[in-house]
């Protein structure tokens, strides 16, 4: 028996686990053989406190102190090049990110492949950090297990009930019975929804792809920062000596393993390179992952509308671990039925109530 049945083992459902378990008997399913096998495991790893929107940069603003603690934040800076014609866009960026504007010699010596024929704006945000994924999960599963939480693998979830005021789930051979479900399953939440007979939000998956190339031009890259172009048209990083690419596309897809479109990463590279001194010559791995967002694009964090003892975990995007302690925090205190540590306001901005 136990009281809350987590729905997915991503950052979300583990951090979140963490955090009930300490006055709750909670127990996490997970579909795949291992945690964080999707999303989670296809990370950019990066922390932005000004990337996205107000909602967003709160709850990564009350996540770094859960970060720090954590030992998961290491220097990068990032660094955001314009296009001669991006002008207003650039600018528009740069205000937002609250990044200094740096002249092309300052962009060269912070990346120094940058293409001074085709880069006429740079700007540049120290505060900009890495972020540990594995890290993370592993400490927060670590601290559930501590607590008492229970891990299940390779539980794909195929009926989901509630009757004489339980909700009751069957993976396969295997059962449980809990008070609460919290569905933190990532692209699959209104999937999940559904088989609850509960209303979907429109959660949407978005497939993000990544190539990893080798350094540019043989250069150490330890030091280099996160590099995006105007609108996330590309974005590029450094990855244990080697190089990663992005093309940062956001094309809507059915909840799947997600795998890169080779067109879509030609083109995206095409736009990175553009601005390069180093021609891309090799690409030596590709991957995608998928980025689930609500029509909103905020965060949903708290109990179904009609559904008791239901609660949304989803809609984390792209910000899932660098909003990780500041989201599973709130989800512990909804559920433990305490004060939210965030401010009923924010409590409030969260809620799937904000949909009806």
């Amino acid at each position: 028996m136990t009281d809350i049945i987590v729905i997915g083992g991503g950052i979300a459902g583990v951090s979140a686990a963490a955090e009930m378990a300490i006055g709750a008997n909670v127990t996490v399913l997970e579909a795949e053989g291992a945690l964080g096998y999707h999303a989670s495991g296809r990370s950019a790893a990066m922390f932005l406190k000004t990337y996205g929107n107000e909602i967003i940069r709160a709850l990564s603003e009350a996540s770094e102190p859960g970060h720090l603690d954590a030992g998961v934040l290491a220097p990068r800076g990032m660094l955001l090049l314009g296009k001669p014609d991006e002008a207003e866009a650039f600018e528009a960026e740069r205000l937002s990110f609250g990044m200094e504007r740096l002249t092309l010699q300052e962009a060269q010596e912070k990346l120094p492949i940058v293409n001074p024929k085709t880069c006429a704006h740079a700007g540049y945000l120290d505060t900009a950090r890495d972020l540990d994924t594995d890290l993370l999960m592993q400490s927060y599963r670590k601290a559930a297990l501590g607590a008492g939480a229970t891990f299940v693998t390779g539980a794909r979830v195929d009926m989901i009930e509630r009757s004489e005021g339980k909700w009751h789930i069957r993976a396969g051979a295997q059962s449980w019975s809990a008070d609460i479900v919290v569905n933190a399953a990532g692209a699959w939440a209104d999937d999940v929804a559904r088989l609850a007979g509960v209303a979907p939000l429109g959660i949407q998956p978005y497939r993000r792809s990544m190539a990893r190339v080798p350094a540019p031009g043989g250069h150490d890259t330890f030091h280099w920062p996160f590099v995006d172009g105007i609108n996330e048209a590309w974005y590029a990083k450094p990855d244990a000596g080697k190089w990663l690419i992005s093309p940062a596309d956001e094309d809507p897809v059915a909840p799947q393993d997600a795998w890169p479109d080779d067109i879509v990463l030609a083109e995206g590279i095409a736009r990175y390179q553009e601005m390069m001194t180093e021609e891309v010559t090799r690409v030596e791995t590709t991957w995608a992952g998928l980025r689930s967002f609500a029509p909103d694009r905020s965060l949903v964090i708290g109990h179904d509308v009609e559904a008791t003892g239901f609660l949304w975990l989803t809609g984390q995007g792209g910000y899932g671990f660098q909003t990780a302690p500041a989201a599973a925090r709130l989800c512990a205190d909804i559920v433990l039925g305490r004060t939210p540590e965030l401010g009923v306001d924010m409590a409030a901005a969260l809620s799937p109530e904000r949909f009806v």
